[in-house]
Formats: structure tokens, C-alpha cells, sequence
């Protein structure tokens, strides 16, 4: 394994930004729908649920991407996997733009909730298993800001391309990762790791799984709270800003676009911060600055109040998702560590699907102030359990088997 004075190779740096912009243009596929649900609607005669539905469906299948292209990472490699994933969901994303009915686009969006689903499993372990050690949470937070980053794009795309080639652009822009293919194919080393590691079959690999399906089941648990943290603190946020604040849209964009930043700029804190202090305290140290800035984000009496508290909430909440990627692969077994991590994140997200639906029914009971704060503040306790009783491998060797 390269050690701190390799940190500027090249080959690290081409795997760490392949695998961080695949996951980029993975979420800015995904939220290119969030931004046109309205004409997506009329252009094909349904209702904004039937389009609402699309997203549930991209959803749903993501953790099918994650079985089959974490198997076939594990098994036949980090870069092919990746390739193939790319080239997967950059097609299916332009077609998309091609669609001309309603039946015709939910089919596409469920297949690409494939594509999407297999992306973060493959690129988490490829970046990590190339990263110097002292360097891993550094690049791991780099790697996960990558879905606030998509999401800005997405938000800018809709901002300049909508309104100047229309709601099809939008998705044939999304087409443009396979040019990613290349630079992978061209740039991207195979990990030495996973060569050393490397099983003979598929059932191997799950039969590996199956040997670790307590640290199997705790990954899914884990990853749950921490959709239900990401999801509930985000999704309905602009809307409560609307509704409970009054606050018009432009000034309500304005504040996404601050935690989306301060998102980033916590993966990255934290993500490097977890090397000095380990992934659990770094972890439970975002999780408190979360629980400390829920008033403020919540019940803060100004925008200029809110959008502070919203700006350091997401630092607290990105900067705890910020250390997942290596946390997650140092605890996942060596021979099947695309599959068992990506599995257990795209099943996480799975059951935390209706976060936004128990949020909006507990606002008829408690107010939206209220709904979101009582939530959280579960959600965050529970993570802050869940982190440190869990096992911790700060710096493990990928070489080793483990």
C-alpha cells in the first residue's frame, strides 16, 4: 500500500477524482428530475406525483446496482466495474431526453436507478484502496461531497440550460459522464489491493458476505440513520422555508446553495479531521454539531438566522457522511469490499425511503418547525448510539486480509 510520501503519484489522483466524479455526475443525473418535475408533468399529461413516482423508482432499484456491480467489481475488478457502470447510466440518462411517454420515461428512470445504485460501492472502494492511508479520510470526504456537488450542477443546469434548450437538454447533458469511460480506461489503475484479494467466483464473494452478516446488518442500520439524517434535513427544507417562513423562492434557492457549500465544506473538515481523531469521534463530534445547530435551523427567527443554522447543520451532517466512505470500506472484508459497503448504503436508503413522508404527517401534529426538529433530534441520538458501539479499524491495511 502507498504510504504519505506516494501521495502525489498520479495514479492516486486519477482514481480519487474518477471515482469523485462519477459519483457527481451519478447525483447530477438523479436530481436533474428534482428541477423539472412541473414540465416533465405536462409534457406527459400526468400529475407532479406521477413524476414523484419516477424518483421512487430510480430509488428502489439502486440497491439491484449495487449487487450486481458490486459482484462484479469485486470479482473482475474496480476499473472495468466502473466503466461499465458509467457508460450504464450515461445511456440511460440520454435516453431519457428522448422519451415520448410517460411509460416510456418511468422505465428508464427505474433501470437507471441501476446505474445510480452501483456507482458509490465501486468508486468508494477504488478510491480508497488507492489512497495513502494518512490521506483516506481526506479523499474520503472529497469523494462523498461529490453528491452536493452533482446537486449544484443540476441547480445550475436548470438555471441555464432549461430555460435555453428546454427540459430534453437537461438529461442529453447528463449523457456527457461517458466520456468519463475514457479517462478511467486511460488514467485509473487497477488497486493493488484488490488483485491481492481477489476471489475466483461470485459465490465466493457472497459467500463472504454471508460469513459477515452481523457487520452486514449493523452497515445497513447505520446507513439508514444516516439517510434519514441527510434526507430529513434537506428534502423538505426549501418547502418549510416557503410555507412556515414565507420566504419567497429566489431568497429560498439562495439558501440551498449555502448548505449545499456548507456540505462540502464539512465532508472535507471532517472527512480529514477523522484521521487525527478516528472515524467514530469524528463522526459523533458532526452528529453534536448537528444536535447543537437544530434550534437555529429550525426555529431561528430570521432568514439570516436560518440560513446559518442551515449552513452549519449540513456542515455537522455531510461532515459526518464525509468520513463514511472509509469507514465503511476499512470494516467491510477485504474480498468484497465494493459489494458489501455499496449493498448495505443503497439498502440504507431503501428503508429510509419515506422519510419525507413521516416528516410532513408528524407537521398536522406538531407544527413544520416542530416535525423537523423532533425527528432529528431522534434520528441524531439514535447515530450518535449506533456510531460508538460500533467497531472502528482506523487505518486499516487494504493489503491485510480483514
Amino acid at each position: 500500500m502507498a504510504d504519505s510520501s506516494q501521495l502525489f503519484r498520479r495514479e492516486q489522483w486519477h482514481a480519487v477524482f474518477a471515482s469523485f466524479l462519477g459519483w457527481t455526475l451519478d447525483a447530477f443525473d438523479y436530481f436533474a428530475v428534482v428541477f423539472l418535475v412541473d414540465r416533465l408533468a405536462a409534457q406527459f399529461g400526468v400529475t407532479k406525483s406521477d413524476i414523484i413516482l419516477t424518483l421512487a423508482a430510480t430509488l428502489a432499484m439502486r440497491p439491484v446496482g449495487a449487487l450486481i456491480f458490486g459482484l462484479l467489481a469485486d470479482r473482475y475488478g474496480r476499473r472495468a466495474a466502473l466503466i461499465a457502470n458509467v457508460l450504464c447510466y450515461s445511456l440511460l440518462e440520454l435516453l431519457c431526453g428522448f422519451s415520448q411517454s410517460f411509460t416510456a420515461f418511468l422505465i428508464l428512470r427505474t433501470l437507471f436507478g441501476i446505474g445510480m445504485g452501483g456507482e458509490w460501492g465501486v468508486g468508494a472502494s477504488l478510491a480508497m484502496e488507492t489512497a495513502p492511508r494518512r490521506w483516506r479520510g481526506l479523499f474520503s470526504g472529497v469523494l462523498q461531497c461529490g453528491y452536493s456537488v452533482g446537486y449544484l450542477l443540476a441547480a445550475l443546469a436548470a438555471q441555464f440550460i432549461l430555460p435555453a434548450w428546454g427540459w430534453r437538454a437537461m438529461f442529453w447533458a447528463g449523457g456527457a459522464p461517458a466520456l468519463l469511460a475514457l479517462y478511467v480506461r486511460a488514467r485509473v489503475p487497477e488497486p493493488e489491493a484488490w488483485k491481492v484479494h481477489r476471489m475466483r467466483s461470485t459465490g465466493a464473494i457472497l459467500k463472504i458476505v454471508a460469513q459477515n452478516w452481523k457487520s452486514f446488518l449493523y452497515l445497513i442500520f447505520l446507513m439508514t440513520l444516516m439517510m434519514f439524517l441527510s434526507h430529513g434535513t434537506q428534502d423538505l427544507y426549501p418547502d418549510f422555508l416557503k410555507s412556515a417562513h414565507h420566504i419567497p423562492g429566489s431568497q429560498v434557492s439562495s439558501v440551498a446553495v449555502l448548505y449545499n457549500l456548507g456540505a462540502i465544506l464539512g465532508a472535507v473538515i471532517f472527512g480529514q479531521l477523522s484521521e487525527r481523531i478516528g472515524r467514530r469521534k469524528g463522526m459523533s463530534g458532526a452528529l453534536l454539531l448537528s444536535l447543537v445547530m437544530i434550534p437555529l435551523w429550525a426555529f431561528g427567527s430570521s432568514i439570516g438566522a436560518l440560513a446559518l443554522g442551515a449552513f452549519l447543520m449540513q456542515v455537522g451532517v455531510q461532515g459526518a457522511w464525509g468520513i463514511i466512505p472509509a469507514h465503511l470500506n476499512e470494516l467491510a472484508p477485504a474480498s468484497a469490499r465494493s459489494l458489501l459497503p455499496g449493498l448495505a448504503y443503497q439498502l440504507g436508503i431503501l428503508i429510509a425511503a419515506p422519510t419525507n413522508t413521516l416528516e410532513y404527517a408528524l407537521r398536522d401534529r406538531m407544527g413544520y418547525a416542530g416535525a423537523l426538529a423532533g425527528f432529528e433530534v431522534c434520528v441524531i441520538i439514535l447515530g450518535l448510539i449506533a456510531v460508538n458501539v460500533g467497531q472502528e479499524r482506523l487505518g486499516q491495511d487494504f493489503m491485510k486480509a480483514g
